[in-house]
């Protein structure tokens, strides 16, 4: 039998499972591959729920369908995992709003803006306020949305007691690869950033290459830079924001059964990470201070100074690094969030 009459009797009984009612079988060749990436760390809560919706997806889409979850920055950092959907070599990513910015910058908003935000709720809000043109937009540039997450909110570690914000422009700053426009700003304001990837932070820390790292403190405890940047400056500077998107291509070559399965198991996951979000910082800080971590809570007039620069930098994300029209959504949102609460 020649491979055309193999490919037309394929045809044919697909085409008579539909006149039946029936979910056509897929030969054993066109079996789905999940393959999804992180840079979150192996064994992670992120690695977990990742490892549970594609489960959840594998059992509805069956046909022989695998799902890959790649960590660890596997498939490079998130620009990367971008580009690598892009090309269809990648299914899926988790990415904050690093990754999600490489798509469209409007998500931006969401992180960029230095407190800004002053509690989950607040960002709740605003989310929810922007979420479908949000997707919309990412759907427009080839990405769907399977659920948002956060990731803490940074402090920063340093090895050096620092509080103040003059104290820090004698520091090394570990700034994250990509993010060019956070580089720019940083000079702008005298303080001196250090380029990184994520996995390059450790060592940096270690060889003082860089001597502070903004972190959220899942993140700072899972890489061990408490153990050489001993000191924790408590300031919620940024929430890490972020989401799970899918190529729209990778979407669309889901069975109905599949995409129904993923999207309820995206919800899922999207609620799992949720479920400890208020009291996971304050865990992960109190299991850090168990091993050495000193936690620096700043003076109220500190506290002020701090309020004061990053007001100060607000004018100069305005338009560069967030989209103008987003930012003056978010201080709208915020405002009628803080009025209704009044």
């Amino acid at each position: 039998m020649t491979t055309q009459h193999r490919a037309m009797l394929v045809r044919c009984a697909a085409a008579l499972a539909l006149a039946l009612g029936l979910s056509p079988v897929l030969p054993a060749d066109q079996a789905l591959t999940l393959k999804i990436a992180t840079v979150a760390p192996k064994g992670s809560i992120y690695h977990r729920v990742l490892q549970d919706m594609g489960e959840k997806w594998r059992v509805a889409e069956g046909n022989q369908s695998r799902v890959i979850v790649y960590t660890d920055s596997a498939q490079g950092a998130e620009a990367d995992t971008i580009r690598r959907m892009r090309v269809g070599q990648l299914s899926a990513s988790m990415v904050s709003i690093v990754g999600l910015s490489e798509i469209d910058p409007s998500v931006s908003a969401l992180q960029k803006i230095p407190l800004m935000f002053r509690s989950w709720d607040e960002v709740d809000y605003v989310r929810e306020k922007l979420r479908p043109d949000l997707e919309q937009r990412l759907r427009a540039k080839g990405f769907v949305v399977l659920f948002w997450g956060e990731g803490g909110w940074v402090q920063f570690f340093s090895k050096s007691p620092f509080t103040t914000p003059e104290q820090y422009r004698a520091s090394r700053i570990f700034a994250w690869a990509g993010d060019n426009a956070q580089v720019e700003l940083m000079k702008s304001l005298g303080y001196r950033p250090v380029v990184l990837e994520l996995t390059d932070i450790l060592p940096s820390l270690q060889t003082g290459m860089i001597d502070t790292v903004p972190a959220a403190p899942l993140w700072a405890l899972v890489g061990q830079f408490d153990r050489t940047a001993p000191y924790m400056l408590r300031i919620n500077w940024v929430p890490i924001v972020g989401a799970v998107v899918m190529s729209a291509k990778a979407w669309d070559a889901l069975s109905a059964a599949g995409r129904t399965a993923l999207t309820k198991a995206a919800a899922e996951a999207g609620e799992a990470l949720r479920a400890h979000r208020n009291t996971r910082d304050e865990e992960i800080i109190r299991a850090m201070e168990q091993r050495g971590l000193k936690v620096l809570t700043p003076a109220p007039e500190v506290e002020r100074a701090w309020r004061e620069l990053a007001r100060t930098t607000w004018p100069r994300v305005r338009g560069t690094m967030v989209p103008a029209e987003m930012f003056d959504r978010v201080e709208a949102l915020l405002t009628e969030y803080r009025g209704e609460k009044k």
